[in-house]
């Protein structure tokens, strides 16, 4: 079944027709051994054992260190033709000014992007921006930054506060050609709701969790914690559907790692998605 989807996703959307592409944030955690991955698999069997059940991956440990193209060309070895991956942008992008100065920071970046490019399994960046970046004239004003230091590349924006869920930011999106990230959290004041938004023809949501207890204390694994049930899922699949008239495709990543949850809950959504669920 995991083999028939991903076949099935990866020939639609290298063709152009409407698609909708299921993934995880991330795919090398050992714990995910003797349950996605067989046991005793290695390190550099993870992405390729990956590959044989999604389609695409965001990549992560780019928002912690600068990337560089020796990463990138192993990962497009490592992956067969159409495979997809979002990358994170680094987090001098979006959560350090001091870093950022005046974005010179990008350049090194989008080069590392260029195997990627290459070999046609690059689909965006994603910039995710922190509770602490406000709806005001200069984080506005750095959204057209950022626009502008990564040229034609496509680019995507998660905000946690839902004061930029706003008709002009979604103006403000569509002029820069910037995607509209959708996320599922926990319904907490202030946090987005779980709207699916399309702003650059392309539709993007992330699946975080709904641990309200947790989300704003503990570490990151509390935070993420979280197994998604098939009902909770069926909530997105109609939103999901019905815009893909309007979107050239639309990547779903759960967030949730820990103990392999986000596997699952990729797997359950790929099967109500195109299995008929």
């Amino acid at each position: 079944m995991g083999r028939a989807l991903r076949d099935s996703s990866v020939r639609d959307a290298t063709e152009g027709a409407p698609a909708v592409l299921v993934g995880t944030s991330g795919y090398s955690f050992p714990d995910w051994v003797g349950k996605l991955y067989p046991r005793g698999t290695k390190n550099e069997e993870m992405l390729p054992e990956y590959a044989k059940h999604f389609p695409t991956v965001e990549v992560n440990t780019s928002y912690y260190r600068m990337p560089d193209a020796a990463l990138f060309e192993r990962m497009a070895e490592r992956t067969p033709p159409g495979f997809l991956f979002l990358v994170k942008a680094y987090k001098g992008m979006t959560h350090d000014h001091v870093e950022w100065k005046g974005g010179a920071i990008c350049a090194p970046f989008r080069a590392a992007l260029e195997p990627l490019e290459r070999e046609g399994k690059f689909a965006g960046v994603l910039a995710q921006f922190p509770w602490a970046f406000r709806n005001v004239e200069d984080s506005r004003r750095h959204l057209v930054d950022l626009r502008a230091k990564f040229g034609d590349v496509p680019l995507f924006v998660e905000f946690r506060r839902d004061e930029w869920d706003r008709p002009p930011v979604h103006d403000l999106l569509r002029r820069q050609g910037l995607g509209w990230c959708s996320v599922d959290e926990p319904a907490l004041p202030g946090l987005m709701p779980p709207e699916h938004r399309v702003t650059n023809g392309t539709g993007y949501v992330r699946f975080h969790g709904r641990n309200r207890d947790t989300w704003w204390k503990g570490n990151a694994k509390d935070r993420y914690d979280y197994s998604y049930s098939k009902d909770e899922l069926n909530e997105w699949v109609g939103k999901i559907r019905g815009l893909l008239a309007s979107t050239n495709r639309t990547f779903v990543f759960f967030n949730n790692c820990y103990a392999g949850q986000a596997a699952d809950n990729a797997r359950v959504m790929q099967e109500l998605l195109f299995g008929g669920g």
